[in-house]
């Protein structure tokens, strides 16, 4: 349905929502929000593709991410405008449009802000086009110093970050090949990087995992579970 609009608490957080809307003119999305209470009127184009696409005069316009800070300040996106499917981060201010961080090239696109909205992470493509390295970058310093988080050293794996568990008390990081998967996480909250690995990659075995009220919970299709079952275990265990 090319004229469309998504239900207004589509998503909704610290007393924000978020909701997307097309329409038969454009060829691209446009992202709104609005206080939660607030009237109608005071709805806030915060995205418009079309209109970005026009502001930089281009004929290819690819869009890989739109990622709003948790401070909700903040818009990281991420654009391809060649069609090599490298992608180039960009952050601005969503009040005034203002760019406020060393654009970031030869990305897989993908964007996740920390919890305090200084940082983001963000996955570097090598030669080969596969996600290896994962880096924090703090916003406002040169891309040189960012920090390495985790690097993937097995040709047949990819890496790439999971976000935030559903009690946004851990960040995930999700390594992969095409049958087996690995996941690492480390606190959400603390400003040193500590990650551990949650359980060895064993080949064929392939598990996602969530966080809720001190337990994990795990969807794997190990011991002989091909249709997949759901565990969980303690946090410390």
């Amino acid at each position: 349905k090319l004229d469309d609009e998504s239900l207004h608490f589509f998503y909704r957080k610290h007393g924000w929502e978020y909701w997307t809307k097309t329409t038969k003119e454009n060829n691209y999305s446009i992202q709104l929000r609005k206080k939660i209470g607030d009237d109608r009127d005071k709805t806030e184009e915060y995205w418009n593709g079309d209109k970005e696409k026009k502001k930089l005069g281009v004929s290819y316009f690819g869009v890989g991410d739109l990622s709003v800070s948790h401070n909700h300040s903040l818009l990281g996106y991420s654009l391809d405008l060649n069609g090599s499917e490298y992608y180039t981060i960009h952050i601005r201010r969503i009040a005034d449009k203002k760019i406020v961080a060393e654009k970031i090239e030869n990305t897989s696109g993908g964007i996740t802000f920390s919890k305090d909205s200084k940082y983001i992470f963000y996955t570097l493509l090598n030669s080969k086009h596969q996600p290896k390295k994962l880096f924090r970058h703090k916003i406002g310093t040169p891309h040189k110093k960012d920090d390495l988080i985790y690097e993937e050293k097995d040709k047949r794996f990819t890496v790439g970050m999971g976000g935030l568990t559903s009690d946004e008390k851990f960040f995930l990081i999700n390594t992969s090949d095409h049958s087996t998967t690995e996941t690492y996480y480390f606190l959400a909250d603390g400003e040193k990087i500590n990650i551990k690995l949650f359980q060895k990659r064993s080949e064929k075995i392939r598990y996602s995992i969530d966080s809720w009220q001190k337990h994990f919970y795990i969807h794997t299709n190990q011991s002989n579970s091909p249709d997949y079952k759901i565990c969980r275990c303690n946090h410390n265990d």
